[in-house]
């Protein structure tokens, strides 16, 4: 089970898309705010997201404090789409947070709300399911996204 403080919890739901092959890279997104104190817009999911990127590359660590990170890159067409956060450091942990640890670059991945049952407003994490992503995700899929979906 994920843990989203309060805070986080009237955010949308966002799916995430390759900027490159337009493949579904999340159904469980949402825009990040980072801890380490950058103005870079990015998304971030809670589930990894295994069927559609993979980790590449060596480890590093960010550069405003010492998580270490890994970079992820989409499974359909190679190019990479944003990092892992392999071991947050203790002061990032202490912070107020969302528990997401993958995280997407907003130049690489562009996002559409995900709609709720209905179709008719905009999910929320508060009613977000915990359950695991792919189930999660075909819920929420529109007849056209459920395509590009299981490309």
């Amino acid at each position: 089970m994920s843990f989203v403080a309060s805070v986080f919890k009237e955010r949308q739901v966002s799916i995430l898309h390759c900027s490159f092959c337009r493949q579904v890279l999340c159904t469980r997104g949402m825009k990040a705010e980072l801890l380490g104190g950058t103005d870079e817009e990015m998304f971030s999911t809670d589930i990894p997201p295994t069927d559609s990127v993979d980790l590449v590359g060596s480890c590093y660590y960010f550069k405003a404090c010492q998580c270490k990170l890994k970079n992820i890159a989409c499974l359909r067409c190679g190019n990479e789409v944003g990092y892992h956060v392999v071991a947050p450091c203790y002061p990032c942990l202490l912070s107020c947070n969302n528990g997401h640890l993958w995280m997407f670059h907003s130049q690489f991945v562009f996002s559409k709300n995900r709609m709720d049952k209905s179709g008719m407003y905009t999910l929320l994490w508060k009613d977000l399911s915990d359950t695991d992503e792919k189930h999660e995700g075909m819920l929420g899929l529109h007849e056209d996204e459920h395509e590009v979906y299981l490309r």
